[in-house]
C-alpha cells in the first residue's frame, strides 16, 4: 500500500498550465477540477483544456467533475485524455452506467461524495469502482480548510472496502497539507488532492515528496493496511 499525490491545478496559475503540470512531474497524478457553475458555485475549465494538457504533461490526469449531468459529459474527458475519471454521485443519474461507461473507455472510473453524503447507501456500488472520493471541504474552491468531522466517514469506507476485499483507492480532497495528510492516511485514504500545499509552497516538486513521504509513514503502520 504506497500513498498517491495528485496535486490540483485549482491552485495552480491558469496562464501557466503546461509549465505548472511540468513543475509536479514527480506526482502520481495531475488532479484537474471541472467545475460548471451549477452544480458548484465556480466555473473552471472543460474538455479543449483537459485535452490540450493532456498533450503537455505524462503525468496522468485525474478529472474531478463537479457539474450537473456528469452521465453525458464524463466519457468525453475519457475521450480527452483523462486516465481517472470522478463524478460526483450527488448529481449522476445511473452512477452504475456511468462507471462501466467510464470503464469501457479506458479509465479508472471514481465517484465522489460531498461532505454531507453518507457512504453506506452506496456500498453496493463499491464493486463497480476503481476510486471512491470522500470531499474533506465543500466543493467548489480551493484553499478551504480541512473538515475533521470526515475522518469517521473515512474510517467507515475504509471498513466497508476491507469488508468487500477490494482494490479500491480511497481518495480525500480539501484542505491536504502537511498538517493533515497523516489524520486521513490513518483514517484510511491513499489518495491525496493537494493544491495549496503544493502550489503555493517554494518547490512544488519537493512539497509532493514530502507530503507522499507522510503519508507513506502513516500508511506502513496503519492498521487498515496491515490488515489488507
Amino acid at each position: 500500500m504506497a500513498a498517491q499525490i495528485n496535486p490540483s491545478i485549482l491552485s495552480a496559475d491558469f496562464a501557466r498550465l503546461a509549465d505548472e503540470a511540468k513543475a509536479v512531474e514527480g506526482a502520481d497524478w495531475l488532479h484537474v477540477d471541472v467545475m460548471d457553475n451549477h452544480f458548484v458555485p465556480n466555473l473552471t475549465l472543460g474538455v479543449p483544456v483537459v485535452e490540450s494538457l493532456a498533450r503537455a504533461t505524462d503525468t496522468p490526469l485525474d478529472c474531478h467533475l463537479m457539474i450537473e449531468a456528469p452521465d453525458r459529459w464524463a466519457p468525453q474527458y475519457v475521450e480527452a485524455g483523462a486516465s481517472s475519471v470522478t463524478f460526483h454521485v450527488e448529481a449522476a443519474t445511473a452512477p452504475v452506467r456511468l462507471a462501466r461507461e467510464i470503464r469501457a473507455k479506458g479509465a479508472r472510473a471514481s465517484m465522489g461524495l460531498r461532505p454531507a453524503t453518507p457512504i453506506e447507501p452506496y456500498e453496493d456500488l463499491l464493486p463497480e469502482l476503481d476510486m471512491l472520493l470522500i470531499m474533506t471541504v465543500e466543493p467548489g474552491f480551493g484553499g478551504q480548510a480541512f473538515l475533521d468531522i470526515m475522518l469517521p466517514k473515512i474510517r467507515r469506507t475504509r471498513e466497508l472496502i476491507s469488508k468487500h476485499g477490494l482494490e479500491l483507492w480511497l481518495q480525500v480532497d480539501g484542505g491536504v497539507s502537511a498538517s493533515t495528510i497523516e489524520r486521513c492516511a490513518e483514517a484510511g485514504a491513499d489518495v491525496f488532492v493537494a493544491g495549496s500545499a503544493v502550489y503555493g509552497a517554494d518547490d512544488a516538486a519537493e512539497a509532493v515528496r514530502a507530503l507522499r513521504t507522510q503519508a507513506d509513514d502513516v500508511i506502513s503502520k496503519a492498521s487498515w493496511a496491515c490488515d489488507h
